[in-house]
């Protein structure tokens, strides 16, 4: 029983020190992008809040795979474009974005609002794409970014809206309804009803729920066995004259993109 534990234990501690390492490189490429300069060996250890000799290991090996060039005696470092050209090959290579990227920015251009394409997982969905209107005041998401709330959001009402009744049924018993404005949907029962009527007419709507003066809807469709959600959101203000064009554009966007499960 022991040996059992301790080869456990041996097959573990890898995978934890992988799984560090993996976190700590990626920790590097984003404060980069924060940052947006130079940065020293004793910039990312403080930004980081890490140890100067945790930090040496990633900088040698990302200075090592070309990622990484110093800029000059103690001027610090700065990525390459090595990693804007790969991410750039995937990017260009991504199944879904090639298939959806036309058909959004056809859609935002149409209606001049914010249109966002988020996958759904097991828990929550992610942003993959997002085009943005030409006015100032916009609909901020980030690719990458989840969901911002399942109860309150159309694109998060939409991913309740995926799950199987089973899986409603367990998220509405752990669920907290947390008020965001003073239409939030407060009550499991109101959100169950709004969830139905909403599969039933083929979209999901957010009016002022989740941030005052911003409505949204939403629509599912399904690739590959995967469930993708369009969105188009913008200001309470701007989208009361179009939205009807809104829940049309998500619908047809949806049904152009669907159909390849």
């Amino acid at each position: 029983m022991l040996s059992a534990i301790v080869r456990t234990h041996d097959q573990a501690e890898p995978r934890r020190l992988m799984s560090k390492i993996v976190d700590r490189t990626l920790d590097f490429i984003e404060l980069f992008a924060a940052e947006r300069r130079p940065l020293s060996l004793s910039d990312i250890s403080r930004l980081l809040n890490i140890p100067a000799s945790s930090c040496h290991d990633v900088l040698r090996a990302l200075l090592a795979r070309g990622y990484l060039y110093e800029i000059g005696q103690r001027a610090g470092f700065y990525p390459t474009v090595r990693l804007f050209d790969l991410a750039k090959v995937i990017t260009d290579h991504d199944p879904i974005l090639q298939r959806a990227d036309i058909l959004l920015r056809k859609a935002r251009d149409t209606i001049d609002e914010s249109v966002s394409l988020a996958k759904a997982g097991k828990s929550t969905a992610n942003y993959l794409l997002v085009f943005e209107p030409t006015h100032p005041l916009r609909f901020m998401v980030r690719v990458g970014s989840t969901v911002r709330s399942l109860h309150a959001t159309s694109a998060g009402k939409a991913f309740l809206g995926s799950l199987p009744p089973d899986k409603f049924e367990a998220y509405l018993k752990t669920a907290k309804l947390t008020p965001m404005t003073p239409k939030t949907i407060r009550t499991k029962a109101e959100l169950r009803e709004d969830i139905e009527r909403s599969q039933r007419q083929g979209y999901f709507l957010n009016r002022e729920e989740s941030v005052e003066d911003a409505t949204t809807v939403s629509a599912l469709f399904r690739w590959n066995g995967a469930d993708y959600i369009v969105t188009i959101a913008g200001p309470s203000s701007r989208m009361a004259g179009k939205l009807d064009q809104a829940i049309k554009l998500t619908l047809d966007t949806c049904r152009a993109l669907g159909g390849n499960d």
